[in-house]
């Protein structure tokens, strides 16, 4: 049996990836008495957060993304005024590709009133010469390069500066949902009961909490957790030549790419991984894939030498719609879904979470069915 851990926090965030810290974050940051528990050593490796860096863009159809982006771009100015840390370089970013999706991106930026500059692919490869283009070109300033490794401690290092507890190497096993509160049960021995559990853990949302949400009339979507393998390539060019760029290739599919400084070049396909369950995976390489990646890099990435990649293992969670998922039933709060796109949100999620759990509504993208 359990032995109940003295006091009893406002809130347990359950994960500390960008999104548990970022919400751990602003819970503390309004006084609010947090613990944040999570599975692995600070840092680690093993989920969807892990490091250097990650794009900043505001390359959206949709318009309630790109105002969510407009929003972010302030939040990430003032989490480094908070902060004392440069965690975001301004280096601008490019997309390229199937006509119609980019200018979708175009007249969706234009309505927003985000400046965005229309070029040729001539043009492109003139101004960043370690890319080649096909199909229609966009740019636009309002981006960049996370340092996402920076990004999660500076998170963190401001919880627990505002008083927030914050506990690695601990993992919850077991949820008791008494109604209003939460028993959290973890493998020390020790269990905390509390009105409210933020779980902010990606791929381990549907284990820990599909089937609570569901009790409660709440359907958690299915929540596909694939294994990506992007690569990071040496790069011919100095830093300052690499946007941030995503290509739509007119044969369809999904690639992204940014310099991570120091190691290179990153480039990789969009959610085409195999699927895995996050405990069990091996991150064994996919050889076809890999010659599929190299073969793309020497044909749209000039800039970088394509035969000798250093390969990354990296963990996606998506829904069906790839759109977020964050919401709230009674003392439960749930942020799963978030891979390939949510990192340049990160202080707006967190604020967002927050919101929902000291008694917020979910953006209605966001919500989850059921009553």
């Amino acid at each position: 049996m359990a032995v109940p851990e003295p006091g009893s926090p406002d809130h347990v965030v359950i994960g500390g990836g960008v999104v548990g810290a970022a919400t751990a974050r602003f819970l503390a940051a309004r006084g609010e008495q947090v613990l944040l528990v999570e599975q692995h050593s600070r840092g680690h490796d093993h989920g969807s957060s892990h490091g250097a860096t990650r794009i900043f863009r505001m390359g959206y159809a949709e318009p309630d993304y790109v105002a969510l982006t407009q929003r972010a771009w302030e939040a990430w100015a003032a989490l480094e005024a908070a902060s004392g840390r440069t965690l975001l370089d301004r280096t601008g970013a490019v997309d390229h590709g199937r006509p119609e999706v980019v200018d979708a991106i175009a007249r969706t930026l234009e309505q927003a009133g985000v400046p965005v500059e229309r070029l040729s692919t001539d043009e492109a490869v003139t101004r960043w010469p370690g890319l080649a283009f096909e199909g229609h070109v966009l740019a636009h300033a309002t981006a960049g390069r996370i340092r996402s490794a920076e990004t999660i401690e500076a998170l963190l290092d401001l919880a627990e500066s505002d008083g927030a507890t914050l506990r690695f190497g601990v993992r919850v096993t077991g949820l008791d949902d008494h109604g209003d509160t939460v028993t959290v049960h973890l493998d020390d021995g020790t269990a905390v009961t509390t009105p409210s559990v933020v779980a902010a853990v990606g791929s381990w949302a549907p284990m820990l909490v599909g089937e609570l949400l569901a009790r409660r009339g709440a359907g958690l979507p299915a929540i596909r957790v694939t294994q990506e393998q992007p690569a990071h390539f040496p790069s011919h060019l100095p830093d300052d030549a690499w946007p941030s760029f995503v290509h739509y290739p007119l044969d369809g599919g999904d690639v992204y790419g940014l310099l991570t400084p120091g190691e290179g070049v990153k480039v990789g396909f969009h959610g085409i991984g195999p699927v895995v369950d996050p405990d069990a995976r091996d991150r064994t390489p996919v050889a076809a894939e890999v010659e599929r990646l190299q073969a793309y890099v020497a044909r749209f990435v000039p800039g970088v030498d394509a035969s000798a990649p250093a390969l990354i293992s990296c963990l996606y969670d998506n829904s069906p719609s790839d759109d977020f998922v964050m919401d709230r039933r009674g003392p439960i709060t749930v942020a799963t879904g978030f891979s390939g796109h949510g990192f340049k949100f990160a202080p707006v999620l967190g604020e967002m979470l927050a919101d929902l759990a000291t008694g917020g509504v979910p953006h209605p993208r966001f919500a989850l069915a059921g009553a």
